[in-house]
């Protein structure tokens, strides 16, 4: 069903004070965003554009209920890509990632307070839902030294004296991802804390109605910028100079031309190098008849994860028939087992029913069958049979839940590797695979 393709929001950057997303038409504008590059492919394309400020009040309400679910004063979170989720606002995220800088403070009222880089305080500004703007939730050593332990508290009560003034003095804290100095500040001031993470993954794992048109805007996009790194590879991988690096550096590319943020992993590889899998793309020049292979991990535009996996045939001969039969098999499987999502299916179920891979392709096959996906991936994992722990996920499917269902082929002792992966939304009475980019069909058969 290409039911994204039925209608046009027109677009039209010269025009109005907002964009078609609702964004401010400003070239000064805080948020990062599409590009007129991206606005002009959409539109072409028929797509419907996501409501920011909607999306993100869907994302606040979203929270909110489940602390109050929970019975907890309030939501903290680390976690650049929760607090992506909680405000719509990034700050150098990649370095967020490995310095915790950035807080977040949902309380139970759904009063919300950002804490920020001391100089880059205004970044969240656009988004009324974010009602204060604070510093000092830098927790770590190389930033606090051996003073780290004064700022955590200070910082602790802080967040105490918000959940007092907006949760009822309610101290059961949900906390994601915390430096041991802030956690310990935050017992020691009468916090009992709770598994965050738990609350943010299940919250995240829902898209509303704009998330979903989102995510599908980033999935034109990714897949755009996955046929000019494709191009780019079929055209030059011939003329004997062009190394893996080369043909992955398109697709990082082609995403900033069109507002995407990052790629989390560097999985291109050819040849050899894609057996076993898990080798990341380097100096290696790829040879005219091989395989190339490739997992996007791409974060898009909205920030949006599309996680997508193509094999392609490099050559001007035809690929050895065990690879085009490898080929065959990783189709079926990742066909057989998208036919079992829809609405109240079991994830137990979707471990145990799954199309089976023959023997020589099971030593070396994917860690789970399916994961969740969204600003990256995310909960849930649906594991293979003999990697599966018992109650480690206890649910069911839920309309709005995305999914991405791959297959790694990796023949034991083999030379190549085949590895697929599609974006599956989660309808109300079944599914849809918002994924387009078409297989290569000369590995697969289709063409001689």
């Amino acid at each position: 069903m290409n039911t994204h393709y039925s209608q046009t929001r027109k677009i039209d950057p010269a025009q109005g004070a907002t964009l078609g997303d609702g964004s401010p038409n400003d070239n000064d504008r805080l948020e990062i965003g599409p590009t007129r590059l991206a606005f002009a492919e959409w539109e072409a394309a028929g797509l419907i554009l996501p409501d920011l400020p909607a999306m993100r009040a869907f994302r606040h309400q979203r929270l909110t209920n489940a602390v109050n679910a929970r019975d907890w004063g309030g939501i903290l979170m680390f976690d650049p890509l929760n607090i992506r989720y909680a405000t719509d606002s990034t700050n150098m995220q990649l370095w967020n990632t490995h310095n915790a800088f950035r807080a977040c403070l949902v309380c139970a009222d759904g009063y919300m307070v950002m804490w920020d880089y001391k100089n880059g305080m205004f970044l969240s500004e656009f988004n009324p839902l974010v009602r204060e703007q604070r510093s000092g939730a830098d927790l770590f050593y190389f930033d606090r030294g051996d003073k780290v332990g004064v700022a955590a508290d200070v910082f602790a009560a802080e967040v105490r004296d918000l959940i007092v003034s907006h949760s009822g003095g309610n101290m059961r804290l949900g906390v994601d991802k915390i430096m041991l100095h802030g956690l310990r500040s935050l017992e020691r001031i009468g916090f009992e804390v709770m598994e965050g993470e738990e609350l943010t993954e299940k919250t995240r794992a829902i898209k509303g109605p704009d998330e979903i048109l989102a995510m599908r805007c980033a999935s034109h996009a990714c897949e755009v910028a996955c046929a000019e790194m494709e191009r780019f590879a079929r055209e030059n991988v011939p003329l004997g100079q062009t190394c893996e690096d080369d043909i992955w550096a398109v697709l990082h590319a082609e995403n900033i031309r069109r507002g995407g943020e990052w790629i989390e992993t560097r999985l291109l590889s050819s040849g050899p190098r894609t057996n076993p899998w898990f080798q990341e793309c380097g100096p290696r020049i790829v040879q005219n008849n091989e395989i190339v292979a490739f997992d996007t991990d791409l974060v898009g535009a909205y920030g949006i994860c599309v996680d997508i996996s193509r094999t392609w045939w490099i050559g001007d001969r035809a690929p050895r028939p065990d690879m085009i039969d490898t080929m065959k098999i990783a189709r079926e499987h990742i066909d057989t087992n998208m036919q079992m999502l829809k609405p109240g299916v079991h994830m137990h179920d979707l471990t145990f029913n799954t199309h089976v891979l023959p023997p020589h392709l099971q030593k070396l096959k994917y860690g789970c069958l399916m994961h969740g996906v969204g600003l990256c991936d995310e909960w849930p994992l649906i594991a293979y049979p003999d990697k599966f722990v018992e109650g480690a996920y206890d649910y069911v499917l839920e309309p709005g839940m995305c999914l991405c269902v791959e297959v790694l082929a990796s023949p034991e002792d083999g030379d190549f590797s085949i590895k697929l992966e599609d974006q599956v939304l989660i309808t109300e009475d079944g599914f849809e695979n918002l994924t387009r980019y078409p297989f290569d069909p000369v590995l697969s058969g289709e063409v001689h």
